[in-house]
């Protein structure tokens, strides 16, 4: 496992427990953004990056019964919380690493990836691999329950022009990727981008 991954499941890891106690009223804002992926029953879509599986409700109700709901993350104590709050009954949770997702080609018809693109070690690459296992004309949702600026500020820190989510790096990294960008969003309340899987 590489020095990025271990630093990713070290700080994850040690928040776990108390992870949707620091944000308890994102509820809404998953709802919202899933409700943009445009799902529709019996529809395939993986949460990237699922932490403790806070948008797995969502994704289940979008999808219905007969949809597949996968919830994949790198650190094990995300998903034991996951689990333990119930949102397993949602969706099959699954210990993966983005990067090297255990899915077939083209086999789902979305990706919901919260929070996820900061964590990326490489961002080129691992969005190629979320490309490759979503069909043509599938979907990317990248969220954030809040926008760059508001997230900066919580962290005491500035927004730098190479923030990989300001949108002049994120279209040409979402196109080189397998992907066309068709919405950003950046505000206070959310950040979210959507983008189509290309051919």
């Amino acid at each position: 496992m590489s020095d990025d991954h271990t630093h990713v499941q070290d700080f994850f890891g040690a928040r776990a427990a108390n992870w949707d106690a620091r944000f308890p009223d994102d509820g809404p804002a998953y709802a919202s953004a899933v409700a943009e992926l445009g799902l529709r029953e019996g529809d395939a879509v993986l949460d990237a990056g699922c932490g403790t599986g806070r948008a797995l409700p969502a994704l289940r109700s979008a999808v219905g019964p007969g949809g597949t709901v996968l919830g994949a993350d790198l650190t094990p104590e995300m998903l034991a919380a996951a689990a333990a709050a119930g949102r397993d009954n949602s969706g099959q949770l699954l210990l993966a690493d983005v990067a090297r997702l255990p899915l077939r080609d083209r086999s789902l018809d979305a990706v919901f990836a919260a929070g996820l693109i900061a964590h990326l070690p490489q961002p080129g690459a691992n969005l190629r691999e979320l490309a490759r296992v979503v069909r043509p004309g599938g979907r990317l949702a990248l969220f954030h329950p809040i926008g760059r600026a508001a997230l900066a500020a919580r962290q005491g820190r500035q927004i730098t022009d190479d923030d990989l989510r300001a949108e002049p790096n994120l279209r040409p990294l979402l196109a080189g990727s397998g992907w066309l960008m068709t919405t950003y969003v950046d505000e206070d309340n959310r950040f979210l981008a959507l983008a189509v899987r290309q051919d």
